[in-house]
């Protein structure tokens, strides 16, 4: 029987869906029912990649539509299920990462009046008043399949607002009687359901913005996560090198610019710094940025003006927002810079071998600092260690990074210099780094992937159900725990705002576990991983070559425990 089950498998089909990540229960019948004829029948639906933990799941979607641009889809249990996504929900919407959710709902009939009806006593207790409204601030879409009939323009039109700029993730839900139903067959043409076509920056926009960068003598671009589009990340580069133009990153979510070329000069997260080439700046560009500086620690200086691109320039889902741009246009960036690479081509663009020859030398003096900070010294530091899987690691291994307190470290000796081969998890809930990992490696096989979390964001990102989906599908990867036996992002908050208060002086914050769990042996024992401990500098460069080795030879993921 073709149901409204059948027509959901198939409608993803034809969305190019390649894995649902799913956690199934009691509102799934129909689902399972139709995965299972589609097997016995030779239908094609998408892989199934059986999830114990819906974080984790999520997580790995968000990865795979990282690493592809495409989103795949997740399917939980109702309303618990829904919630036991937790902060993987954030990370999508902020990461801007396209993902389908599916949850089942509880049965709207009690006495066998259609099939699906309720018969198990879960169904009364999971029957919520407003199941899509735990969701409807962090998704782009949500609605309730309420029959088989509508079902593939649903799920196109769900696809096609995840897909478009600024993309996101969508939220569908259906009771067991709608998902039961006998329905017919429709088919539609996926090329009338694609993405928004990208937005470009109106007439004039390049020509002005060229026009300030090229009269200022210190023009500046602030990024984030331009280069999430490849494309984007060659035309930043091209732009940058045209005009003369350094380039700073702001919590980095992606590989936005070569970090060996002479114009990049290096990134900032909560560091109570004041970054002295946003200072020193005469003229900025804003390109794809959530935070582009913190003004009560680090901001240009009064009066310059600021260009800003983005998809979303007015933050529309962050109550509290605004850079005080002369002129913001919504825009993609790789279109944009696009527009910008041909404007300057026909334009004055001033003195820019004087920029590229000033910006060159704090290049050079930044590379000089960080060769310092990463040599061998008596003791493992999150600088020695990076630098090390980074000389290892295969050019064009994909890095993960979920350090916290050691983002800036990771970003900055992680040195990535290619398009797709950096990540963070582009918001702020943990546990992003393992699933995410499954999920890259789900969709390029042949790419190295390293995780490299601390060891809190380690905790949690469930590595019990992380490292037996990833023997379990075959994604090996390496993971690298930055080990200080505790939280120290609180600390640190705690610091900034009370640097001489009680908690400045307490010896104990409730913050620490020391000691820690047997981070290695957890996956050790969940998936069968390698696990290495590493305690002093000369176990480093063997331990990583070990890592290294299970991964490539062995197919088998490894975790080394690195104590900082």
């Amino acid at each position: 029987m073709y149901t409204a089950s059948t027509a959901f498998l198939d409608a993803l089909v034809a969305c190019g869906v390649s894995c649902i990540f799913a956690n199934f229960g009691s509102d799934h019948p129909a689902l399972l029912e139709a995965i299972a004829e589609a097997r016995a029948t030779g239908r094609a639906i998408p892989r199934i990649i059986t999830c114990p933990n819906e974080m984790v799941a999520l997580s790995a979607a968000q990865g795979y539509a990282q690493a592809t641009g495409r989103a795949q889809a997740v399917v939980v249990h109702v309303e618990c299920g829904t919630q036991a996504l937790g902060g993987a929900v954030h990370n999508a919407l902020r990461s801007r990462s396209p993902v389908l959710i599916f949850a089942g709902m509880s049965p709207f009939t009690q006495a066998g009046e259609l099939p699906g009806s309720r018969n198990e006593f879960i169904h009364w207790l999971q029957d919520i008043p407003d199941q899509r409204g735990i969701l409807r601030g962090y998704v782009k879409y949500e609605n309730e399949l309420r029959t088989g009939a509508n079902m593939a323009q649903l799920v196109h039109r769900a696809m096609q607002i995840a897909h478009s700029a600024p993309q996101g993730p969508v939220y569908l839900v259906g009771t067991r009687e709608v998902m039961e139903a006998e329905t017919a067959p429709v088919t539609l043409d996926p090329a009338l359901w694609r993405p928004v076509a990208p937005r470009a920056l109106p007439e004039g926009g390049a020509a002005e913005i060229v026009a300030a960068l090229a009269k200022a003598e210190r023009p500046l671009v602030v990024t984030s996560y331009a280069g999430r589009d490849p494309a984007a990340f060659d035309e930043l580069t091209a732009f940058c090198r045209r005009i003369g133009a350094g380039v700073v990153e702001s919590a980095p979510s992606a590989a936005n610019f070569p970090h060996d070329d002479p114009l990049y000069l290096g990134n900032y997260w909560n560091q109570p710094v004041q970054n002295r080439a946003l200072a020193e700046a005469d003229a900025i560009l804003i390109v794809d940025s959530d935070v582009p500086w913190i003004p009560t620690i680090n901001r240009p200086s009064p009066g310059v003006p600021v260009f800003h691109i983005d998809t979303d320039p007015l933050k529309e889902r962050m109550t509290l927002w605004y850079v005080e741009a002369v002129r913001a246009f919504a825009a993609d960036a790789a279109s944009a810079l696009r527009q910008l690479n041909a404007a300057a081509q026909s334009q004055p663009l001033g003195d820019v071998e004087a920029r590229r020859t000033h910006y060159a030398a704090l290049h050079a003096e930044r590379a000089g600092k960080l060769a310092r900070q990463a040599a061998p010294a008596g003791k493992l530091t999150a600088e020695m260690v990076t630098a090390a899987v980074r000389r290892q690691a295969a050019p064009d291994a994909i890095l993960l990074n979920e350090g916290i307190t050691n983002y800036h470290v990771i970003s900055d000796h992680g040195a990535p210099t290619r398009p797709g081969t950096y990540f963070a998890s582009g918001g702020s809930s943990l546990g992003w780094n393992g699933g995410a990992a499954i999920g890259m490696k789900l969709a390029l096989p042949e790419r190295e992937v390293v995780a490299l979390t601390g060891d809190g964001s380690y905790m949690f990102s469930l590595p019990s159900t992380v490292h037996w989906m990833a023997r379990q599908y075959g994604t090996s990867f390496l993971t690298v725990v930055y080990n200080n036996r505790g939280w120290n992002a609180p600390r640190f908050s705690a610091l900034a705002v009370h640097p001489s208060g009680y908690a400045s002086r307490a010896n104990d914050l409730d913050i620490a576990f020391d000691p820690p769990p047997d981070y290695g042996g957890i996956a050790a024992a969940s998936g069968g991983a390698l696990a290495l401990a590493v305690r002093s500098p000369d176990q480093l460069e063997d331990a990583i070559a070990a890592g290294f080795r299970a991964v490539r030879e062995h197919r088998r993921c490894a975790v080394l425990d690195v104590w900082l």
